[in-house]
């Protein structure tokens, strides 16, 4: 599929755009996005319009009953001009399990390449080159359709806006252990990438800052005693020297950034492991010196030290180290992601060819 620029506004927008001195997480909007919609059975044509509000009838099932997916990427600055992407095949399989499962059309590979690529290299220079800093892509599908019948749409709008940011966490940050609510049940949306499992954290998480903690940790919503992840990453632990994460389990976030971290462990010559992890082992395990880390990893986060645990009770856990394991495993993704060492395991691709990247997305 070949884009053109359909609003001669985008190049003088473009010519007008200047990053802000201070670069925050996905605050800063870029000026220009990706849009294409599917109606009468098939995806239409897409193109790079100027980031702008979009018309959403306020009885559309988007609204009214939450069918919307997203994903979250990032583009990187290459040596040259040219900006790449990481793993982008995983998130547009995640992508494609999130629409499935809220009954709407897959974006096809080729749709989704073209629309990463439209957007990372017309914002190629854009693109901050600090350390951990990139170009967040913010992919979201939602259906349009305006009834009160509990059904789906349609006709959908597929865009992708981006955020030129740094990294979500600049500090250590501290987290509180969520007893009472769930964000996710078994057999619903928890393993999908949708707005109801974030609008599900949001009283939690407000009150966890409430008393002085940046995220909830969640538990299973079973038995409410296995760990499952933070609200907005995923969650890992240095335990006798090795690391360990929470299984998938249906009703948490199969993260890009923790298969990352899993294999990069290994290549690293530490010991990983994805299992069940109860919540009060975790803080035995601390008491008793056995676990020595906590982290949090995400995109947007990439790697977020944890230097205390807490209960809603006040009784509060803190690690003896902040840093050291998770700080490896955090230069060694960041390495590959930024190109400052060779890629051995074939995540990065170039965002400017558009059907090798549709190709890799679709491998």
């Amino acid at each position: 599929m070949a884009t053109a620029i359909a609003n001669s506004d985008v190049e003088s927008i473009l010519a007008g755009y200047r990053l802000p001195e201070k670069i925050p997480f996905g605050v800063e909007l870029a000026p220009v996005m990706y849009r294409a919609e599917f109606h009468a059975g098939e995806w239409q044509a897409g193109s790079l319009v100027p980031f702008a509000d979009v018309p959403v009838n306020p009885a559309s099932t988007a609204l009214q009953f939450g069918q919307q997916a997203f994903e979250g990427m990032k583009a990187y600055r290459s040596a040259g001009s040219n900006p790449f992407l990481f793993r982008p095949n995983m998130n547009w399989r995640r992508f494609a399990r999130s629409a499935q499962r809220l009954r709407m059309p897959v974006v096809p590979p080729e749709l989704f390449a073209e629309a990463l690529s439209t957007v990372a290299v017309s914002l190629s220079e854009f693109i901050p080159g600090g350390r951990g800093q990139s170009l967040y892509l913010r992919p979201t599908l939602f259906g349009l359709d305006p009834h009160f019948a509990v059904k789906g749409s349609d006709h959908f709008l597929f865009l992708v806006i981006a955020s030129p940011s740094d990294a979500y966490y600049a500090d250590p940050i501290r987290i509180m252990i969520e007893r009472d609510s769930c964000r996710a049940a078994k057999g619903g949306t928890g393993a999908e990438k949708v707005g109801g499992n974030y609008a599900a954290s949001l009283l939690a998480n407000e009150n966890c800052n409430a008393r002085g903690f940046d995220q909830s940790l969640w538990l299973d919503p079973t038995g409410r005693k296995n760990i499952e992840e933070l609200s907005a990453m995923n969650f890992m632990a240095v335990i006798d020297g090795a690391l360990h994460t929470p299984a998938l389990s249906g009703s948490l976030l199969e993260g890009v950034t923790r298969d990352s971290l899993l294999a990069l462990a290994g290549h690293l010559g530490i010991e990983a492991e994805s299992r069940t992890m109860p919540v009060d082992d975790l803080l035995s395990d601390i008491d008793a010196g056995r676990c020595s880390e906590m982290f949090a990893c995400g995109t947007g986060a990439i790697v977020a030290p944890i230097a205390t645990i807490g209960e809603p009770d006040g009784r509060e856990w803190s690690v003896p180290d902040v840093g050291l394991v998770s700080a490896r495993l955090r230069d060694a993704l960041l390495d590959i992601q930024e190109g400052k060492t060779d890629d051995s395991f074939g995540w990065v691709i170039s965002a400017s060819d558009q059907q090798a990247l549709a190709a890799f997305i679709n491998s």
